[in-house]
């Protein structure tokens, strides 16, 4: 009888590992380990981030999606990886909706439209007027083809009825500065990413793409109460683990985190990053994998974007 009860060791019993799937400075670097920290403390063992970069993450995802299945090994997975690269890429070496259990959602980053100062537009409105009588003549940066800011720029597209030319760069630095020069007119980006330029006169933000006003732009509108209800362009970073990790691991890993995103400390830092702290529950944050999955797959077939072999 002493044996089962001594195989079930108290989880966790040894170090946690945090798979990023981004090189180190990011935010999506900078949230798990401003929670592993939290965590370290309430567990007392330490919570290791370990960055696999490539593939525009997918490596890091695959190495999550191969780990021992015991709760040791988790991995910080932004939008993207869950919802677009699926679509964009033929040959994954992983099925995110097989080989993941969500864990929950760690949080999330409002999105902004901004605009170079040449661009004769002041409110949303204006601009989609003037993008309607001068078509394909502005044009909006992406730190790549089927990247966020792509797709969100698309979205702007088919729901205005607008036709804009998308500029893919191979970084979002490059293409925030190339707004802010005047060689692109337009792109959506993190408020994290475009709020010191927004502050310095050097982009006008137009409207944000989320469901709400944001508290650093409370004069900036959303997209939606600009005339597009439902318009809804939100990142988000969530928590994921390998599929077969027991209910009882995943159901303690959710709590624990929710409960380190409440901590009045970690808010703060979050905001500091442009992020809003989330905590949503494993159910919750599967439906919106599901539900965004959705979205995004029919924006991509509408614009005609064509996979990566």
């Amino acid at each position: 009888m002493a044996a089962p009860a001594a195989a079930q060791e108290k989880y966790p019993a040894r170090p946690v590992t945090i798979v990023v799937p981004f090189g180190a400075g990011g935010v999506a670097d900078a949230l798990p380990r401003i929670v592993g920290q939290e965590l370290n403390a309430k567990w007392g063992v330490p919570v290791i981030i370990e960055n696999k970069v490539g593939a525009s993450g997918n490596i890091g995802m695959d190495y999550v999606a191969r780990a021992n299945p015991d709760g040791y090994t988790l991995g910080l997975a932004p939008t993207g990886n869950l919802t677009v690269n699926p679509l964009l890429y033929t040959r994954l070496p992983f099925d995110t909706a097989r080989d993941f259990a969500p864990v929950t959602m760690l949080a999330t980053s409002p999105n902004v439209l901004v605009v170079n100062e040449r661009v004769p537009a002041r409110t949303f409105k204006e601009l989609v007027e003037y993008a309607r009588r001068n078509p394909d003549k502005l044009n909006y940066s992406s730190p790549g083809a089927g990247s966020g800011a792509h797709l969100a720029g698309e979205l702007l597209n088919q729901s205005a009825g607008i036709v804009t030319r998308h500029i893919p760069y191979n970084a979002m630095a490059a293409a925030v500065n190339d707004v802010v020069a005047g060689n692109v007119d337009m792109m959506f980006a993190g408020i994290s990413t475009v709020l010191p330029q927004i502050q310095a006169g050097k982009l006008r933000a137009l409207a944000v793409a989320g469901p709400e006003r944001l508290p650093q732009l409370k004069d900036v509108p959303t997209v939606a109460e600009s005339g597009y209800p439902g318009f809804d362009v939100t990142s988000w970073y969530g928590i994921v683990a390998p599929a077969k990790v027991p209910a009882a691991i995943l159901d303690q890993l959710q709590a624990d985190i929710a409960a380190v995103l409440q901590q009045e400390s970690v808010k703060q830092k979050f905001a500091g990053l442009g992020v809003v702290p989330a905590g949503s529950s494993r159910a919750d944050f599967a439906r919106t994998i599901r539900q965004e999955t959705d979205k995004w797959a029919a924006i991509v077939k509408r614009a005609g974007i064509q996979p990566i072999q």
